[in-house]
């Protein structure tokens, strides 16, 4: 996974995890919103980067085949 891209997932993690402990005072449904979208973005980073893990190395054995 590219740097940009973890970047981008972790900004986003933190920005959903920031916002759920904002509204903890405010709203328990908007607790449960950014806590629901908090743990989807942490699970789409893993995703992303298991996919472009295998991806790559999907290339790198076919590349080694003769």
């Amino acid at each position: 996974m590219s740097k940009t891209l973890s970047l981008f997932f972790a900004s986003l993690s933190i920005l959903f995890l920031s916002a759920t402990a904002i509204s903890i005072s405010h709203s328990g449904w908007l607790v449960l919103l950014f806590g629901l979208l908090s743990l989807f973005s942490v699970g789409a980073g893993f995703i992303v980067k298991a996919r472009l893990r295998r991806r790559s190395e999907q290339q790198s054995s076919s590349s080694d085949k003769p």
